[in-house]
């Protein structure tokens, strides 16, 4: 039955469509998964909610698609790596909502363990508060943030076994463990695919029960990226 989850690239787009909300994880294109971008750019789909710790570069990791006007709204920690996404964004042609990036995490986090929010300290948050809601607890005042989820997220693993089971590598890891609870489905990309039961458990970050779909990297054409 696990075997059920490894699937062809071309298989991603049976799960997300134009207007979907989405999740990828990586940190400047590092533990972003190359493939699944690779497909969705070369796609129809469009007009994407992106939910991501940055916008990457222009041709690296999710900058590809936000330079291919794939998004039409990102939630992000940050987008000055990518100056396209900051000249869309000023021609009003991309909405951007910032969220400090321990706030970015947490709601993250918030969103795969199912709670209601987080809350956060108001004199942080005054101007990047998401929400109007407060909390008053012992005589100090915190914005209440929603939880992030997502209707896909994508996510970049260094080896999966054929139940779903996540080893990631290094700082690869990232936000990868953290939007792998958050997607109503969960597409991982790894470099490897290994029987179940050979992955040493004390290893293990992602458990396969949060992985719907195992999808085999087929790497970065690096010398086609940068052309």
């Amino acid at each position: 039955m696990s075997h059920q989850k490894v699937r062809s690239k071309e298989n991603i787009l049976d799960y997300v469509s134009s207007s979907s909300t989405i999740m990828i994880g990586g940190f400047g294109g590092v533990g972003t998964p190359p493939t699944a971008i690779d497909v969705l750019l070369h796609s129809d789909i469009d007009s994407l909610t992106i939910i991501s710790n940055d916008a990457g570069f222009p041709d690296i990791g999710i900058g590809r698609l936000v330079c291919h006007h794939k998004a039409a709204k990102m939630i992000t920690t940050h987008i000055g790596s990518n100056p396209v996404a900051g000249r869309l964004m000023n021609e009003n042609k991309l909405e951007i909502e910032f969220v400090p990036q321990g706030t970015f995490a947490e709601r993250v986090r918030a969103g795969g363990v199912g709670l209601g929010g987080i809350l956060v300290d108001s004199g942080l948050q005054s101007y990047n508060s998401s929400s109007k809601n407060t909390v008053k607890i012992d005589n100090k005042i915190y914005y209440l943030e929603r939880p992030l989820t997502a209707e896909v997220s994508f996510i970049y693993a260094k080896k999966a076994d054929t139940f779903g089971n996540l080893i990631y590598d290094k700082t690869a890891r990232n936000m990868n463990p953290l939007m792998a609870m958050a997607g109503e489905v969960t597409i991982a990309e790894v470099e490897e695919i290994v029987p179940a039961g050979s992955l040493d458990p004390e290893l293990i970050v992602t458990p396969g029960v949060f992985v719907d779909v195992i999808v085999e990297s087929e790497g970065v054409n690096w010398k086609w990226v940068w052309e």
